[in-house]
């Protein structure tokens, strides 16, 4: 009786075993393929692939570098923003940076977050020939913080500064540092080897604006590292300067900017190969 019973028992797990193949392992991956093929999701299935004289090229869903063989951004087209995506853009190692805003300190083998920003904003304001500047960022492009020693009250700040060290700025990049004193205490550039955590981290906001001309999508990567799209603002910075290395007039390539905009957005890869057909650049 024992063995009947094991025997039943073991031919119904089989069956549930080959109908929830059918269903789960076969039935229901083919009807999702089958829908996929359907007009108007054929695209997207296979991965909105973007194609020229029938070769594929991009992807609409996924943003690439328009730099040339040394990394040298290339002026004729627009530029995406950064990506924290393997060496950028790469499927394979989706993913952020993972840093957040209380990453303000550089260390001696990578730059906080706040200095890659002011960095990246530099370089973007140079460029595209605007204000690079950006709140709590020094003018050499690294981020405004000051280390406070002294004695501290009950919550901990700094009553008393006795001594103050501009942390990001090593003594060997600069002459002096992004301000002269704080609290009447004169400001010391950082030395290679020393220790400032002992003070209180005090960003300086600076003089710069609130709203700054480079956008933060110029300076900052999406969460997955593969975003196509950059804002209608950092665009606006850029037509100038794609105008002049297509030699057409500014008006025409906010024309095509304007074809390419989904609300707040452009796609920077669809905007680019556009630009190619309409005005290519000759050498």
């Amino acid at each position: 009786m024992a063995f009947t019973n094991l025997m039943r028992q073991h031919w119904a797990a089989l069956r549930a075993l080959l109908v929830l193949t059918a269903l789960l392992g076969v039935a229901y991956p083919l009807s999702i393929w089958l829908v996929a093929q359907l007009p108007g999701l054929s695209d997207k299935a296979q991965g909105s692939i973007i194609r020229v004289d029938g070769k594929p090229v991009a992807s609409s869903l996924i943003g690439q570098s328009f730099t040339d063989g040394s990394g040298n951004q290339l002026p004729q087209y627009f530029q995406s923003r950064p990506s924290a995506a393997g060496d950028g853009y790469d499927p394979m190692a989706s993913g952020g940076s993972n840093l957040g805003p209380e990453d303000i300190v550089d260390s001696p083998t990578r730059q906080s977050l706040l200095t890659l920003v002011c960095s990246r904003s530099k370089a973007v304001g140079t460029f595209e020939n605007v204000d690079g500047s950006r709140p709590f960022c020094t003018g050499g492009g690294v981020g405004a913080v000051l280390s406070v020693i002294g004695p501290r009250d009950r919550g901990g700040n700094v009553v008393r500064p006795v001594r103050v060290v501009s942390v990001n700025e090593p003594c060997r990049t600069t002459s002096r540092p992004f301000v002269d004193t704080y609290h009447g205490v004169r400001v010391e550039c950082a030395k290679s080897g020393e220790d400032y955590s002992i003070g209180q981290i005090v960003p300086i906001r600076g003089a710069a604006p609130g709203n700054p001309a480079v956008p933060a999508d110029a300076v900052t990567a999406s969460g997955s590292g593969l975003d196509p799209d950059i804002s209608v603002a950092y665009a606006d910075i850029q037509i100038a300067r794609v105008a002049r290395a297509r030699h057409v007039d500014p008006a025409q390539i906010r024309e095509v900017v304007r074809e390419h905009r989904r609300g707040h957005d452009v796609n920077v890869v669809a905007l680019n190969l556009q630009l190619d057909r309409n005005y290519p650049v000759t050498h």
